[in-house]
């Protein structure tokens, strides 16, 4: 029986550049068009079909078992032009991309290990050693440094490099207004094409590509400007050092899939479980630390057809059975508990097997406070801070897990406004903080995921309620020239060695089976979790910029009119990913205001490349009839390229300045 959804089938990358590709020059053109009419349409899913009405006569079926569309002939129209019709077209164009998904999601592994799968050329298949795998590799990637020097790109990849690159140029110069259906379709084509030559790696930042461009264009609430420049960004670079021959092409390359080594036997500790929801996929991660210290992740992460039902999946496998042997807890309580795993194999990105020869048995868990899972607190907040810096230049599939995430103990202060707009925050003080002007770093503490359908928003604007409230915290690294974190789970603190604690402060008491700890995305705090006398009834969601808020400490700035304006080239960089290469093109008192304002703050390799970027974006040639002519937009994305990576890097420095409190020990000397 068909039911009415509210979503669309996942469609793999190549399916959509291969039914756009059959269009003609005309439909192609009306593409935009004919997607946004379609979208108004209901949809009803029977099964692995998805079926709308185009009008009383034609009818769209999708076939698309396991929520995804893999081939072209799976997308059925009844109308005269098909299958050369704008209606499948565009029903291609409305689907989310399944790559994304397809990476999140935990492969098996085959089930005779002595028969190992094919690996990339790049990529070279673990052997089994009773060395743990950790001091191995150096030695081995020694030896084959040393036995072979690493060749350069073939001149098919290189061939493939140049396609993928034009046709990332052609986004960047188009913009997210201009780069249509017809321009994302070209990208995936090439990435297409690059994933067949065997450049995993671009291929998939290509299809990240496209897909925040189709968040932006669509005003998705995931959509995050920053991204869409980091995933260009990514993609211009990768494809530039391919073209030219430079860097690590093994690295540059990527791999197929991750390569999975033995661990022999692994002792697990749960530290908490984290929701994953994307435009595709939605379920959960399990992170545990081993005996060791190392981070490990489990995941159980399905596909959803239906938007509106993605929240309740991801809530929901939380209670699924964690799939690593036989074991019969679900990943909540794994959160809280522990495992012995023998034949355990791991990836390394830190991925547990779920082989046929991996065994596993329940065991005890271990608190925050004990070891070995209080050792992830014991490393300073600045030295995690840079941790997790030096990581996001790894390829995404070579970052040990957990690199990311942040291990503090926090005391709350509550909401308060912060930035520039205005905006209230919760702000938490980080115990052992390098602020020499307060005594503790402070802290703004973020949701984990906007999405209303988990519990993070609510369980965050309950803990603005408590100031005074002593946690032991882990969140992800949210990179600003101020600290910020992503709360993920909150914790039970040590006792304080110092004094003892003020009984009138509010203390977390969360009840026994949640073993002191809270899963922020999957389980709802209650008033009666924060044990005081009298909470705040400030709300975070609706404090104003000038509230005063109870128990905050009198004298913090609020916003900082000081430091330098890194904005001016920043601001630029995204200008020209929102609205294209012509938007750079001010007039010339703007373009001398914003260079004059750089160098009279030192920075003037900012200013020569806000320079460069606006004569790049400018030097269009044209015919004698005064017609710009097309040209490949290579120039201009060169210098984009160089702006928006001494704008990364300057943010990743500022970023690790504020954690070490030198920022903030510069403002403060400024209001002094």
């Amino acid at each position: 029986m068909a039911e009415r959804t509210s979503g669309w089938p996942a469609v793999r990358p190549e399916v959509v550049a291969e039914v756009v590709a059959g269009l003609s020059a005309r439909l192609q053109k009306r593409l935009d068009g004919a997607a946004a009419k379609l979208a108004e349409r209901p949809v009803t899913r029977c099964g692995d079909e998805w079926r709308v009405e185009v009008d009383e006569e034609t009818a769209l079926v999708l076939h698309a078992p396991g929520a995804v569309v893999a081939d072209a002939a799976g997308v059925r129209c009844g109308c005269l032009l098909a299958p050369a019709c704008v209606h499948r077209a565009a029903a291609v164009m409305l689907c989310p991309l399944a790559e994304l998904a397809d990476l999140a999601e935990e492969p098996e592994e085959p089930e005779e290990p002595e028969e190992p799968e094919e690996v990339a050329p790049t990529e070279a298949a673990p052997a089994p050693s009773e060395e743990p795998q950790e001091r191995r590799e150096p030695r081995e990637s020694q030896k084959s440094q040393e036995a072979q020097p690493e060749a350069g790109p073939t001149p098919v990849e290189v061939a493939a490099a140049r396609h993928l690159h034009r046709a990332g140029c052609a986004v960047l110069a188009a913009g997210v207004s201009g780069a249509g259906a017809v321009a994302q379709a070209e990208l995936l084509r090439a990435a297409h094409r690059a994933r067949l030559a065997g450049l995993y790696r671009p291929a998939a930042a290509a299809v990240v590509v496209v897909t925040r461009v189709r968040a932006a264009r669509s005003g998705a609430p995931e959509h995050r400007l920053a991204d869409l420049v980091a995933g260009l960004r990514e993609l211009l670079d990768l494809t530039t050092a391919l073209s030219t021959g430079s860097g690590p092409v093994a690295e540059l390359r990527g791999t197929a899939r991750q390569a999975y080594g033995e661990e022999g036997g692994l002792r697990l500790y749960g530290l908490f479980t984290e929701p994953v929801l994307t435009a595709t996929h939605a379920g959960v991660v399990s992170w545990a630390v081993d005996a060791g210290g190392r981070l490990s992740t489990v995941a159980e992460v399905m596909p959803h057809g239906d938007a509106a039902a993605a929240a309740p999946q991801a809530v929901g496998a939380g209670n699924r059975t964690v799939r690593l042997g036989e074991a019969p807890l679900s990943h909540r309580e794994f959160s809280r508990a522990g495992l012995a795993v023998q034949g355990a194999t791991r990836s390394a990105a830190g991925r547990l097997g779920a082989g046929a020869s991996v065994r596993a048995v329940r065991a005890a868990g271990a608190a925050w406070t004990a070891e070995p899972v209080a050792a992830l607190w014991a490393e300073p907040a600045a030295a995690q801070v840079a941790r997790a810096l030096a990581a996001e230049s790894l390829p995404y599939e070579g970052r040990p897990a957990g690199s990311d995430l942040l291990f503090l103990d926090v005391t709350l202060l509550g909401p308060a406004p912060v930035g520039p707009g205005g905006v209230p925050r919760l702000l938490a003080r980080c115990e052992g903080g390098a602020d020499g002007v307060d005594g503790g770093l402070v802290v703004g503490l973020c949701t984990g995921h906007e999405h209303p359908g988990l519990a993070f928003r609510a369980n965050l604007a309950l803990l603005a309620t408590a100031p005074g409230l002593r946690l032991r915290v882990i969140g992800r690294l949210e990179r600003s020239d101020r600290p910020e974190l992503r709360l993920l789970a909150i914790g039970t603190p040590p006792e304080p060695s110092t004094a003892p604690e003020d009984p009138g402060l509010p203390s977390l008491a969360v009840p026994a089976d949640r073993a002191d700890r809270v899963n922020l995305g999957l389980e709802r705090l209650q008033t009666a979790d924060l044990q005081a006398a009298d909470l705040q009834t400030t709300n975070l969601r609706t404090a104003a910029p000038t509230d005063a808020v109870p128990g905050f400490p009198v004298g913090l700035p609020s916003e900082a009119p000081y430091g330098p304006p890194v904005h001016v080239l920043g601001r630029r960089v995204e200008q020209a990913v929102t609205t294209g290469r012509h938007a750079l093109a001010p007039s010339a008192a703007t373009a001398a205001a914003d260079g004059s304002l750089l160098r009279a703050a030192g920075l003037v390799t900012a200013a020569d490349l806000l320079d460069a970027l606006r004569a790049a974006a400018a030097d269009r040639r044209r015919d004698v009839f005064g017609r710009v002519v097309p040209d490949d937009h290579d120039a201009f994305a060169g210098s984009w390229l160089a702006a928006a990576s001494y704008t990364e890097e300057l943010a990743a420095a500022l970023c690790a300045a504020a954690w070490a409190g030198e920022l903030a020990m510069d403002r403060h000397r400024g209001e002094v």
